[in-house]
């Protein structure tokens, strides 16, 4: 089961503020779909009801287009995998996985579900969810930094495994995506990530968005993984 939820609410803002004028600053709210999904019902009643405290989280009962899906599993088997490529894939979610335990064999593959954020079972309080699914309706990468080392490790091998091998695809990724990815792979978020490259938040986000598309990547978490499987980082 998952953890007690904290008594404490995270709100969800967006604040621009008119720089050099004086000028006040405006917020925008906006509610995020969140449809859980868990294998035993309280498992799932215990998620939904952490969330349910938040008023930036939207539960629904089915996943789609714009929704965050959360899964609840204790370990990964050929069943899980399925349904994460489905919910990504076919149903056209972003994901967020809390479980229990995952192998390193696993890892990649998770991650090339399109799978972006993930949440250990025993770290699931509702600060820890609503920060995960929060990053996952950005697109933005949310692993736990034992699991980012283990990727790290994991595709560094497969692309030792690969070096030398004649005709190796190339990703062609520019110079500036690279120095972005890099900076992704240290776990910084685009605000820090346009202060340490002297670039706008909006030029960034234009870089992230044009690699992974071109590319056909599904998310930050993926193009780190295949910067790294090529070698760029």
């Amino acid at each position: 089961m998952l953890n007690s939820p904290r008594n404490t609410t995270t709100s969800i803002t967006t604040a621009t503020s008119a720089r050099g004028s004086g000028g006040a600053v405006g917020v925008v709210d906006r509610r995020v779909p969140v449809a859980v999904s868990a294998p035993d019902p309280i498992s799932r009643e215990g998620a939904v009801s952490q969330l349910r405290r938040h008023p930036e989280i939207d539960l629904r009962e089915e996943s789609g287009p714009g929704t965050v899906a959360l899964l609840i599993e204790d370990a990964l088997d050929d069943a899980a995998l399925t349904r994460l490529r489905r919910i990504v894939r076919s149903e056209g979610a972003r994901a967020v996985l809390v479980i229990g335990a995952i192998r390193e064999s696993e890892l990649l593959d998770v991650v090339e579900c399109g799978v972006g954020a993930i949440v250990w079972r025993h770290e699931a309080t509702a600060h820890r969810l609503v920060q995960a699914v929060l990053a996952a309706s950005r697109g933005d990468g949310d692993l736990p930094a034992d699991l980012l080392g283990r990727l790290i490790s994991q595709v560094g091998t497969l692309h030792r495994g690969a070096a030398g091998r004649p005709g190796a695809p190339s990703l062609g990724l520019a110079p500036r995506e690279v120095d972005v990815l890099r900076l992704v792979a240290e776990g910084l978020d685009t605000g820090e990530i346009a202060g340490k490259l002297s670039y706008s938040e909006r030029t960034v986000k234009n870089v992230m968005h044009g690699l992974t598309t071109r590319l056909h990547l599904r998310n930050r978490a993926h193009a780190v993984a295949y910067a790294l499987r090529e070698g760029y980082i």
